[in-house]
């Protein structure tokens, strides 16, 4: 079983930047890959960005590719993701989920463990 705790999330203009934080506990950390999704209102629960269990390998989303960055410390059991250039349309709950495997999957199914959520709101 794994905990997953985001926070980080907040209000911010467009063009600014936030640091998201998901600690995890309750099992070796190391033997996730980890995830980030997003949900706007009334919209499906869309994938972000992915982290190997080594962190040497991440992959994004189209639409935030050289703007986001996901990493993770093992030493603290946690998983980033450093969004810059925010815009109006990154406006959403933010989730980290934990994959069982150490490979990077960008289908939500995939993920068994997840947080309670973040919120992000840029303003324009």
């Amino acid at each position: 079983q794994v905990q997953l705790v985001e926070s980080g999330g907040g209000l911010v203009q467009a063009g600014g930047s936030l640091r998201l934080s998901c600690a995890a506990s309750g099992h070796t950390f190391s033997s996730y890959a980890m995830g980030w999704f997003r949900q706007a209102p009334g919209k499906e629960r869309d994938f972000v960005a992915a982290i190997n269990w080594s962190g040497d390998n991440t992959y994004y989303t189209d639409s935030v590719k050289g703007r986001f960055t996901i990493s993770r410390e093992h030493a603290k059991n946690t998983v980033y993701l450093q969004m810059n250039s925010l815009k109006p349309e990154d406006t959403a709950v933010y989730y980290c989920a934990a994959r069982i495997g150490r490979g990077i999957v960008t289908i939500r199914s995939e993920y068994a463990y997840w947080g309670q959520g973040t919120q992000v709101t840029v303003s324009s």
